[in-house]
């Protein structure tokens, strides 16, 4: 297979689809791999990098989009990326398609085959492709969350940990999946005072057990996300439903109970956020202030350290890249039902429940385009 990567162009986003040990493994098995040039400067990656792993360096995106079978990137393209995918060509990255209704039309439109990492599942009910952006996304939001809080960036002032004789801030963590155990692990090991607030009784078992006196666990229950809020430095929004739209935990109202120059930042704000006054920001203007609340709502976070947030993707996507250049995209979801659960758009149907629903249109099962 033809397969080829692109220099993402969303806002200061500097990771890429394939590493040059990526693109040495597919050339290994077979198939040609083309690279825009400068594809992987961000990461520190010279073309003379990728040409020594056997790969083929292109001028522009334009060529890999045209000549390519199977395009792989990070974020979901951007619109005149989609105007450039044509009916049957893979589409393998990141897409959120529920809060990004633009996007779907396009996708829809361009009857390209569109498999999405965030929904790819394995045999636990995890979704590890999306694992380890979570990993860094989580521990990046306390990093942010803390810089936020100081006072010459709109913060309260406060120092995480505090200092003898001083109290540690209190950071709210909604959300006690990966994301959230990692940013409570930061958290905690900074020395914050924090609390993990989520609606399963087997998270909060496990994750009591695991943080034992080092944080504390509180049922998601309206009143409880009201008061944590209400007394948070920072709050952390860790909350995710597969491939559907983050539901809205903090409201407008809770923001005029918060101390001023407190801190939210919203980890799911790919698929919308799950903060009323939530919307996307870059790395380049991160934060805005509502009623006194400083938001951090980058959609790109793992972006901000893309060596270990590339290579970390690549360890997980490379084998599914490989079975689909291998095999064929049919024949490698036939195999794999895991991998099936990431088809979301193909040859204009919209193949993922969630984001059907969502966006209102008709559901066509996966399977009935594998076959």
């Amino acid at each position: 297979m033809l397969v080829g990567t692109v220099k993402e162009i969303k806002n200061h986003e500097y990771r890429v689809g394939l590493t040059p040990e990526s693109a040495h493994e597919l050339v290994a098995h077979g198939h040609t791999v083309l690279v825009e040039t400068g594809a992987g400067a961000g990461i520190g990656a010279t073309d003379e990098a990728y040409v020594a792993a056997g790969a083929q360096i292109v001028a522009t995106a334009a060529e890999v989009f045209a000549r390519a079978e199977m395009v792989v990137k990070v974020k979901e393209p951007q619109a005149v990326e989609r105007a450039m995918l044509r009916e049957g060509q893979i589409l393998y990255t990141y897409l959120h398609l529920a809060p990004d209704p633009e996007q779907t039309a396009d996708l829809v439109k361009s009857g390209a085959v569109c498999i999405a990492y965030e929904t790819v599942t394995d045999a636990s009910g995890g979704l590890p492709l999306l694992k380890p952006m979570s990993q860094v996304a989580g521990r990046m939001a306390i990093q942010a969350g803390a810089t936020a809080l100081e006072k010459a960036h709109g913060g309260r002032g406060v120092l995480l940990g505090g200092v003898p004789g001083v109290l540690p801030a209190k950071v709210a963590v909604i959300g006690g999946g990966v994301v959230g155990f990692n940013a409570a692990q930061m958290a905690a090991g900074l020395g914050a005072d924090v609390t993990i607030i989520d609606r399963s009784p087997e998270v909060l078992e496990r994750l009591s057990n695991h943080f034992e006196s080092r944080a504390k666990t509180l049922y998601a229950g309206k009143a409880n996300i009201a008061a944590a809020v209400a007394e948070a430095d920072l709050v952390i929004g860790a909350v995710l439903v597969p491939g559907a739209a983050a539901p809205k935990l903090v409201t407008r109202e809770m923001l005029a109970t918060m101390k001023p120059g407190a801190v939210l930042v919203d980890v799911a704000i790919d698929q919308g956020g799950c903060f009323e006054t939530s919307h996307a920001t870059t790395h380049a203007e991160p934060t805005y202030v509502v009623d006194g609340v400083v938001h951090y709502c980058v959609a790109n976070m793992p972006g901000g350290v893309a060596r270990t947030s590339t290579y970390a993707l690549n360890n997980v996507t490379l084998p599914h890249a490989l079975a689909i250049a291998n095999l064929g995209w049919k024949a490698a979801l036939a195999r794999n039902v895991h991998l099936a659960n990431g088809l979301n758009v193909a040859f204009g149907k919209v193949t993922y429940e969630a984001v059907a629903k969502d966006l209102g249109y008709t559901y066509i099962p996966a399977a009935d385009l594998i076959g």
